[in-house]
């Protein structure tokens, strides 16, 4: 299926690896000009030249904090007109609630919610006025089912899925959609961090607490990157018009409720 979207410009967060990279490579593959962020000027370079190797498209590393004001206005200053957007950042810390202060609960805002708020307002005027456009917040399966050791990122999320129930209301006659992406347990660094957490929480191994995991998805596997990286894509796709303000669950079936 062409996507139709070949030629557009995309700004891509957290791109330097995970499920932000997968998404980059997704769209490139579809010929869009991608622009992609994370904050290490080594790892964002890095996926640049993996990105271009692999799909021949044009890719432009950022090396930038995008939850501050000078680092969105440098990624803006690469891609002034994005046509797409992959709002992603890597949650916050786990832990007991018992134990965040005032500033974790703001840097967790800031990060998991504010970060893609003020995003989406720097972009959406000009994909109304270019009658296209495409946002994509990658959140967690955890705005769907909490999990305890993650407060933090159960909160903030849940903020931005708020809001985005409302504004994608709002501009959705302009052919501008905004979905969110909720990803489940799928192979990644944060995913591995966050089992490791669970482990010493229950007093298990590892090893154990992964089996555990795996055996609560109904696939029997944790998800690959690449995986979400497509049903990004296909969000961003001209057949992908009619979706929006949605939170669509990627999860292997583990989520057991039937809505």
């Amino acid at each position: 299926m062409d996507f139709g979207i070949a030629g557009r410009k995309a700004i891509v967060g957290g791109a330097s690896a995970g499920l932000g990279k997968a998404c980059a490579m997704s769209l490139a593959r579809e010929g869009v000009e991608v622009t992609i962020v994370a904050r290490t000027p080594a790892n964002i370079e890095a996926a640049a030249d993996q990105i271009r190797a692999a799909t021949g498209a044009r890719v432009t590393p950022v090396a930038a904090d995008i939850t501050t004001d000078e680092g969105r206005a440098a990624v803006l200053n690469a891609c002034p007109e994005p046509d797409i957007i992959v709002n992603n950042s890597g949650g916050p810390p786990s832990g007991n609630f018992r134990d965040w202060d005032r500033d974790a609960w703001i840097a967790a805002l800031n990060g998991n919610m504010l970060a893609a708020v003020f995003m989406i307002k720097d972009t959406v005027d000009g994909m109304i006025a270019r009658k296209f456009g495409r946002i994509v917040n990658i959140t967690s399966s955890a705005v769907k089912a909490p999990i305890s050791i993650l407060g933090l990122s159960n909160g903030a999320r849940s903020g931005l899925t708020g809001f985005v129930a409302g504004v994608s209301r709002e501009v959705a006659k302009h052919n501008v959609t905004i979905n969110n992406l909720l990803p489940g347990d799928f192979d990644t660094e944060r995913h591995k961090s966050n089992t490791e957490a669970m482990a010493r929480v229950q007093n298990r191994t590892y090893e154990e607490m992964k089996a555990i995991r795996i055996a609560q998805v109904a696939a029997g596997r944790f998800g690959e990157p690449a995986e979400l990286g497509e049903y990004c894509a296909f969000l961003c796709s001209v057949q992908a018009g009619f979706i929006t303000g949605q939170n669509l669950l990627i999860d292997g079936g583990k989520y057991p409720g039937t809505f």
